[in-house]
């Protein structure tokens, strides 16, 4: 990776940081030495971005701080485009609209030769008939985990057992042509994948959760990753 690279990827990487991150860390991450992580941060800050840091706590940036329009390649501009193609044939039309909405934002940040890459693209998304409905509103689930906010619903499982389940709603997966809602079920008190098509009579709570240890996202993360 070219060093202007580097600076412009560890300016997204701070900003997407919620504390502050440490040369070491930084110098992992982008596989260079933390002499080279000093350097670069210095670089930075002599071009007035705003980066703080302090000894042994690492590096932090202004949140306010907004970075220059942002520039793609090709094969990332294919990238995108095929992932909204994909959002707009798998998921549902509100969310499918959001998606064209983002890519219409994009583009109008592209160059000519950008735009004319556009026109070259030869990886596609296609509807597929193997589609899986299901009877969930596919947005209201969304906005129920960004929420935080309990549900309740009807689970047919693969026995065709029926039960009633609440659970603390933390992701949306997809295994093609599969959709899986993640959560921590109280019932079972464990994480659990539900069935999208096997979900019925969805209802809201009024009632959020906070995060608990052992019962978050990153912790669903972490033993799908030990189960690999």
């Amino acid at each position: 990776m070219r060093k202007a690279e580097r600076l412009n990827e560890i300016v997204h990487h701070l900003r997407r940081m919620h504390q502050a991150v440490t040369a070491d860390t930084l110098a992992a991450l982008f596989e260079v030495s933390p002499r080279t992580i000093y350097r670069d941060i210095q670089d930075l800050m002599d071009s007035g971005i705003p980066i703080t840091g302090e000894a042994g706590v690492g590096y932090v940036i202004d949140k306010q701080y907004h970075l220059p329009p942002i520039m793609f390649d090709a094969d990332e501009i294919e990238a995108i485009a095929l992932g909204i193609g994909m959002v707009s044939n798998w998921t549902d039309a509100a969310f499918a609209r959001k998606a064209k909405s983002a890519y219409e934002k994009i583009q109008a940040t592209l160059t000519a030769p950008m735009i004319h890459e556009l026109t070259q693209i030869s990886t596609f998304s296609a509807p597929s008939r193997y589609k899986i409905p299901w009877k969930v509103n596919f947005t209201e689930v969304r906005e129920c985990i960004r929420r935080k906010q309990f549900v309740t619903f009807s689970y047919l499982d693969l026995s065709d057992q029926v039960t009633e389940r609440t659970i603390r709603p933390l992701a949306l997966i997809s295994f093609s042509p599969i959709w899986l809602l993640a959560g921590w079920c109280e019932m079972r008190q464990n994480f659990r994948n539900f069935r999208l098509d096997r979900i019925s009579d969805f209802s809201v709570s009024p009632q959020r959760f906070r995060d608990e240890k052992g019962k978050a996202l990153s912790d669903y993360l972490k033993e799908q990753d030990e189960c690999v």
